[in-house]
């Protein structure tokens, strides 16, 4: 995967997340994260639960994956 499109998928990740968890704080800056977020799925054409499955992020390894 190009290195440019990784890093902008793994940021909208993480602004995913802390819009998520920053939600009931501070919800405008939440906001803010999520538009952030938003426009870098749109620019790749993937929603988060796609970016995480394309950076293979969250799911075990097999053992034979190494082999």
């Amino acid at each position: 995967m190009c290195t440019q499109k990784r890093d902008d998928l793994l940021i909208a990740v993480a602004l995913t997340e802390f819009s998520v968890h920053f939600e009931q704080i501070d919800p405008k800056l939440s906001e803010r994260a999520w538009q952030l977020a938003a426009d870098r799925l749109v620019k790749y054409d993937v929603d988060p639960e796609a970016a995480v499955a394309t950076l293979e992020i969250g799911r075990p390894k097999s053992i034979f994956e190494n082999q």
